[in-house]
């Protein structure tokens, strides 16, 4: 991005102005938005993106994406979309996992999964009517702690690169977490995350002690070789945009792969 962008860019009213004026009209190239994030749910596009970048340059052909919650479907319906988009920019296949039980969120059993917000049945999915509207997606449908240990010998999906956790539990979340345990094969040496219940407002106050923060929490204190950690490197772009916030890349430490420089390889990744 240029002096000049970053100059139109700012200050913020002007950002916020020509980023719904790109996203509305759909003015220029689905990348061109990208960089404004004047893309719909540009959460969803950033970890894919990044994920497909990273597979380039470490010379993978297919990768997976996975959705964790579906409910309604308007999130895997907006994953097509962007994977449509993204693999024809890397030249990389994106496959398309969304886990749910489709009858709505369980009881809540402790105070850890935050009853005061959640409550049973919320979110329940139309099955049949979402299946008429999705063209990729693949449904994993039932209790997460069935359907985490049978995945991968069921699907034997192509490396994970990019995952949206949005169980609103923090036993559910723990459930999906423990899928980082499988072998490493099965992913990216980094996959990008978004974490959606992480930051909220006055009457959700998430904290470290309950929810997804304390399933990230204690994950990182239980495996020293995985980590889930904050990049840094989008600490300046969060001021305006609150969903920089919410994104963490997992570290695969022991990953063959993880090592393998990329420097150059990214710089070199050329947009159309």
């Amino acid at each position: 991005m240029n002096r000049f962008t970053r100059l139109l860019l700012n200050p913020p009213p002007y950002h916020i102005f020509l980023r719904k004026i790109l996203k509305k009209f759909k003015i220029g190239s689905y990348e061109f938005r990208y960089n404004f994030s004047a893309i719909d749910r540009p959460h969803y596009g950033y970890i894919l993106y990044q994920a497909a970048a990273l597979a380039k340059a470490l010379n993978y052909r297919r990768i997976s994406v996975i959705e964790f919650g579906v409910a309604t479907g308007s999130g895997l319906i907006n994953l097509e979309m962007h994977v449509k988009e993204i693999s024809k920019i890397f030249e990389v296949e994106i496959d398309i996992y969304g886990f749910d039980n489709a009858i709505g969120l369980p009881p809540p059993k402790d105070y850890r999964d935050c009853p005061y917000l959640w409550s049973k049945g919320s979110f329940k999915m139309d099955e049949v009517n979402l299946r008429s509207k999705l063209k990729d997606s693949k449904l994993i449908l039932g209790d997460i702690s069935k359907t985490s240990k049978t995945f991968f010998e069921e699907y034997n999906p192509a490396p994970i690169g990019a995952v949206i956790y949005d169980f609103d539990f923090y036993t559910s979340t723990v459930q999906a977490l423990k899928m980082l345990e499988n072998d490493s094969k099965f992913y990216l040496p980094r996959v990008f995350s978004y974490f959606d219940n992480t930051i909220g407002n006055n009457k959700s106050a998430f904290n470290d002690f309950t929810g997804e923060r304390l399933a990230i929490n204690e994950f990182n204190e239980d495996h020293e070789k995985i980590k889930i950690a904050k990049p840094y490197d989008l600490v300046e772009k969060d001021e305006f945009d609150y969903w920089y916030k919410q994104i963490l890349v997992t570290h695969f430490f022991e990953h063959k792969d993880y090592c393998k420089y990329i420097g150059d390889k990214i710089k070199k990744i050329k947009l159309n």
